[in-house]
């Protein structure tokens, strides 16, 4: 059995998609690859070809076949070549093509691969934090530095990662990950490597789990059908593969319905005595769970765990951004405007990918803020996106706004985060998923468009910059309105005058 980088990074994402790839009902793996996904493969191919330009003369073995590849790439650096590009190096199980093998001053070659996102995770300039490898990054880059260790050609284990910002960055891959985890990113290689060993040969057998990412896989449907027929208990809000594990191991629960027998008195007990049993689950957290095993598989009704009030105020505002990470660009401001009975759509949109037309929507967003009266409109988002973006914005434009003013503009109380201040924190919903998207739907709400999604507006924005299309704008803005329309129904449904609407049940904690 072949282990090549793909499946290491499979791994990270997702411990699950290894076995599935291989055992998996095949019939249920989804054939059409996802637009986003597409998109981003897309761009790293291009963002590769931008690279490998500017470097010079190099070895191209990208021709051929991978055991004529090998010989070549083999015979290359017995001769000493400078760079080679594409060249294709194996030993044992290990498989791997790096985008460019760079012959160093001590004799050794060592590998460097392209990436369209930057190589760093965490950095954060105002706390001085350089931030670290990202762990796929490093991972990958291990496998490669394991082959030409093996094969004779590098003495030690490292590798570059040449990123987005067209940084040439090199990692330390015998470092420990961080200050808290001491484990090396050359011991993470070794544990994934051997897991993914074991799941490829059918030696071990792991289990689905609904996460984040899964969205983007071609097992979406299959893994969250399986999820939904066992019961699992990853079906539950917050409950990822972690959590999910752990209670299956030490409590031996594996269907929602059981979490309703949990004696959460005895299991503290019993973490007293044994500091690895559920270990990084604590009390609240296990309240929390049978919380919400209680909603999702008994009652099936949400949960109002205290009245909101809400700001009464002339203007409601229900904003939501639309960003295109993979370039660090916001497109588009969207704002639902409700006012005396009256609602309209605005939109703040940047047409063109310069800097120029995304600074001047931005100061067209921040102009209408500052159009409306003071103290007399409350502003409603989803999520911390918007603030971190926003900071990030200011940075870059300081002219168009201080960042004391979008500072004060957050800390309005009349400026409401709905999810962290809202729905986390004063609700419980018999879903899977707290996004805007599960809930609006759970109470009626529908988008227009027929696959809504964050990600693929960030497709059909690319989309738009080449051929101009004025429909595939349209859907874009079509798509925020909704994002915001669907938060105006959601905190209409969240504002309760007096006593309980029937929608919830209200519930001390």
């Amino acid at each position: 059995m072949t282990i090549t980088p793909s499946l290491l990074y499979n791994y990270l994402q997702c411990p699950h998609r290894v076995w599935r790839d291989k055992y998996g009902p095949q019939a249920e793996k989804s054939q059409e690859t996802n637009p986003f996904v597409e998109m981003l493969w897309n761009k790293g191919i291009q963002h590769e070809k931008k690279v490998v330009s500017k470097l010079g003369e190099l070895t191209d073995i990208s021709e051929g076949s991978y055991d004529e590849r090998f010989d070549m790439t083999v015979e290359r650096m017995k001769n000493g070549a400078s760079l080679i590009y594409q060249g294709v190096i194996k030993h044992d199980d290990l498989f791997g093509i790096p985008d460019l093998l760079k012959k160093m001053p001590d004799g050794d070659y060592i590998p460097i691969d392209i990436k369209s996102g930057m190589a760093l995770s965490g950095v954060d300039e105002e706390k001085g934090d350089e931030g670290k490898p990202k762990k796929h990054y490093a991972v990958q880059l291990c496998s490669y530095a394991d082959v030409l260790y093996n094969l004779g050609f590098s003495k030690q284990k490292r590798g570059k990662i040449i990123d987005a910002g067209l940084n040439e960055v090199e990692f330390d891959l015998l470092a420990p990950r961080g200050p808290r985890t001491p484990e090396t990113y050359w011991q993470l290689y070794e544990r994934i490597r051997n897991n993914v060993s074991l799941l490829i040969t059918n030696q071990e057998k792991n289990y689905p789990a609904m996460q984040g990412v899964c969205k983007f896989c071609p097992w979406y449907e299959s893994c969250k059908k399986w999820v939904e027929k066992t019961h699992d208990l990853s079906g539950l809000f917050c409950v990822g593969r972690r959590v999910r594990d752990a209670l299956n191991d030490n409590l031996h629960i594996h269907k929602i319905e059981e979490v309703l027998d949990i004696d959460i008195e005895s299991i503290m007990e019993e973490k007293k005595r044994d500091k690895q049993f559920l270990k990084g689950i604590g009390e609240p957290s296990l309240k929390k769970i049978v919380r919400r095993a209680q909603i999702f598989y008994k009652t099936g009704k949400p949960v109002l765990y205290e009245s909101i009030t809400f700001p009464e105020v002339s203007y409601e505002l229900f904003f939501d951004i639309e960003n295109d990470p993979t370039q660090e660009f916001v497109y588009l401001h969207g704002i639902y405007e409700r006012h005396n009975g009256q609602e309209r759509f605005l939109d703040f949109t940047a047409t063109e990918l310069t800097p120029e037309a995304e600074k001047e929507a931005w100061r067209k967003f921040w102009e209408y803020i500052d159009s409306l009266p003071q103290n007399d409109y409350a502003v409603y988002y989803y999520s911390a996106h918007e603030k971190t973006t926003y900071k990030k914005l200011q940075k870059l434009y300081p002219d168009i706004i201080s960042a004391g003013k979008v500072e004060k503009f957050f800390e309005n109380p009349a400026v409401i985060d709905l999810y962290n201040d809202i729905i986390q924190r004063q609700t419980d919903w018999p879903l899977g998923s707290y996004g805007i998207k599960a809930i609006a739907q759970y109470l009626g709400f529908h988008w227009r468009d027929e696959t809504p999604s964050g990600a693929l507006s960030i497709q059909w924005f690319n989309k738009y910059l080449e051929d101009k299309d004025p429909a595939e704008l349209q859907r874009i803005l079509d798509y925020n309105e909704d994002d915001c329309k669907a938060m105006m129904v959601l905190k209409d449904a969240l504002q309760v005058p007096g006593k309980a609407d029937p929608l919830f049940t209200l519930f001390n904690r």
